[in-house]
């Protein structure tokens, strides 16, 4: 077969002789496929229901993240309906499905870095897309509108199985259906018989493709009512078929996990809101395990909520390795916090034996207490054992380092502003920092003082965190106190070389005002990510 060049670019057109359609001599230009697009009356199918429920099911199929229904234009990729992305389109030079359109079957292309005609193409930047599996939307006279497709993060060197190929035609042909039947009442009238037909063929087929399916999956009515489920549903439970329909269903739960899981669905039910909860499912053997719900409904145009459809995925070996970490991590927290322990013992002993050094020894074990109160804060918790305040916030974090400093938290130190995620990551230096402030505004600063007191103020803004350290009505100070000791020393380890900040300190007539800058990145892994 000979080979060409298929033009994607604004006003191309596909040559005779080429891959794909090309090869019946045809020559599709844009100002053809601008007149079959208007033809359709696409206005009425954007972002609707009816597509979205499309884009759901074959995001789930693909087991992908994202999932399209695009219509390639001129200039300009539109998303007719997406799920996994709240992008409307991209420019067309930027689009695969302006590829995959004009091929007569399922493209895959397993991972896109690897291909030449997407080099510089800013949907790879990291993190970008890698993977890409795309269905061409054809008009019934032979014109490409774009695809149906599904995108991943992650190359796939196995591309898709036969199923979920099967799977994307079948849904890329429901979505042709659509279109078709936007043009008019008349044609919609007229097709009307067929389109009852291809809906029972595509009942027919999600219920083919649903049991093939590794997770469970159930259906229910707007009130609740479950009336489907999946063959993996019965097989996992190994309970005869219709015997869980209506309420039922629940009574296959843990009796601990009853009544946490009804209310949950009901909550659903009633707002609307997505549905998901771990519970404990009961299996064949009588035996529990772990799995996680979840479930969205459809909606009609008018947004009546019309069905839900809802999946159980077996969670229950993570679940149990996630515990086990649990427990280890805590073990390994509860030696740590003992170490701390005997450090700061041996800092007594050696200060009672040379009381020349206890002034140091004892700034020396405060500094130690105060890594262990952040550590004490960061580490895991059992439910009992948890902090009251969240152990993932800076303003928890510094309420608890703070309350050797006052009475109640905001009597002497005040926080404001934006709250931050915060691992055991940044505990350390954040605790060495603080510890150092305050200790220094308690002897010589504005805590020294009768009414003296420190605002905290904390603003977050373009990837960046700014501390701002004031101190207020604390003695007046005729010059600035000398720089370069241990503590000055400490403040610029913590947060310059450890946090990556920046520390700029000005000194007004009644005490310290101290700014630090740290990337967000810093206070936590998750920020990094």
């Amino acid at each position: 077969m000979s080979q060409q060049r298929v033009d994607s670019s604004p006003g191309g057109a596909i040559e005779p002789g080429g891959a794909g359609l090309a090869t019946r001599g045809w020559r599709i230009d844009e100002a053809r496929r601008r007149a079959t697009i208007d033809s359709l009356h696409l206005a009425s199918l954007r972002r609707s229901a009816a597509l979205r429920q499309i884009t759901d099911f074959a995001a789930q199929l693909c087991a992908a993240p994202v999932a399209l229904i695009t219509l390639i234009e001129e200039a300009d990729q539109t998303f007719l309906a997406s799920t996994g992305t709240d992008m409307e389109g991209t420019k067309r030079s930027e689009s695969f499905c302006a590829h995959a359109m004009w091929e007569e079957d399922v493209t895959v292309f397993p991972d896109l870095t690897a291909d030449e005609r997407f080099l510089g193409n800013p949907l790879l930047r990291d993190p970008g897309v890698r993977f890409y599996a795309g269905m061409p939307l054809v008009a019934d006279d032979g014109v490409p509108l774009g695809a149906l497709c599904v995108l991943d993060m992650v190359p796939r060197p196995d591309g898709l199985t036969a199923l979920q190929r099967d799977g994307l035609r079948v849904l890329a042909a429901n979505v042709m259906a659509r279109l078709r039947g936007s043009r008019d009442d008349a044609a919609w009238r007229e097709a009307a018989g067929e389109a009852r037909r291809a809906a029972a063929e595509s009942e027919t087929r999600f219920r083919t493709l649903a049991d093939t399916m590794p997770q469970m999956v159930w259906s229910t009515l707007p009130d609740g009512y479950h009336d489907y489920y999946n063959a993996r549903w019965y097989e996992f439970t190994g309970m005869p078929e219709g015997t869980t329909d209506g309420d039922e269903w629940n009574g296959m739960f843990h009796p601990d996990d009853q009544a946490r899981a009804w209310a949950v669905w009901r909550h659903s039910l009633e707002t609307g809101e997505a549905y998901q909860i771990e519970y404990r499912l009961r299996y064949a053997d009588g035996t529990y395990r772990w799995v996680l719900g979840r479930a969205l409904p459809i909606r009609d145009r008018h947004g009546a909520i019309t069905r839900w459809f809802g999946t159980c995925t077996d969670i229950h070996e993570q679940k149990l390795a996630l515990e086990e970490r649990e427990v280890v991590s805590q073990e390994l927290s509860h030696r740590i916090k003992n170490i701390f322990s005997v450090i700061s013992g041996l800092i007594h002993f050696a200060a009672r034996a040379h009381p020349e050094l206890a002034t140091v020894a004892n700034d020396l074990r405060q500094r130690i207490i105060a890594l262990g109160r952040a550590h004490d804060f960061v580490r895991p918790h059992s439910n009992e054992s948890r902090p009251h305040l969240a152990q993932d916030s800076l303003h928890g974090l510094l309420t608890e380092l703070f309350a050797p400093y006052q009475r109640a938290p905001g009597e002497r130190i005040t926080i404001s502003g934006d709250d931050v995620a915060v691992d055991d990551r940044a505990a350390t230096p954040l605790a060495l920092l603080f510890h150092e402030l305050a200790t220094n505004a308690s002897k010589y600063g504005a805590l020294s003082a009768e009414h003296g007191r420190i605002d905290l103020a904390v603003a977050r803004r373009d990837g960046t965190v700014r501390l701002d350290w004031r101190e207020r009505d604390g003695p007046i100070l005729d010059s600035p106190p000398p720089g370069g000791g241990f503590g000055s020393q400490l403040i610029e380890l913590s947060a310059v070389r450890q946090l990556g900040g920046a520390v700029t300190r000005t000194w007004h007539p009644d005490g310290l005002e101290l700014v630090v800058m740290v990337p967000l990145p810093a206070f936590s892994r998750a920020a990094a990510t």
